[in-house]
């Protein structure tokens, strides 16, 4: 593609996010402005499929829940929203939690169930 290319760095860049990262092992590549600067970006980041990400389980939103206090009490860490995210069909992570009573998916890793 013209105007970009891959970091001589990619292995480097690769590891510069931690492993609880959702960037983490996403590369890095290179966009050449036209006055001849350079500018690196992230390459696209795809989704896993539902069965690559863990052992999915239903959860009913309930009033007042954010996705970080889901991540938190099903994966045991806050930070870890965007699985939540990655699993379902929105756009906005608020979308999540923004309708009581709807049910989404959480992916639970090794399936351990949390109540």
């Amino acid at each position: 593609m013209p105007g970009h290319h891959d970091t001589s760095q990619r292995a480097a860049t690769e590891n510069r996010y931690p492993r609880s990262s959702r960037y983490h092992g996403i590369g890095t590549a290179v966009h050449t402005l036209p006055d001849g600067r350079q500018v690196p970006y992230l390459k696209r980041r795809l989704l896993p499929r539902l069965d690559e990400t863990g052992e999915p389980v239903s959860h009913t939103v309930g009033a007042g829940e954010r996705p970080d206090l889901l991540a938190h009490r099903y994966l045991g860490s806050a930070g870890q929203w965007w699985r939540i995210a990655d699993a379902n069909p929105v756009l906005d992570p608020a979308e999540l939690t923004s309708t009581p009573g709807a049910t989404i998916v959480i992916p639970l890793p090794g399936g351990a169930g949390h109540a």
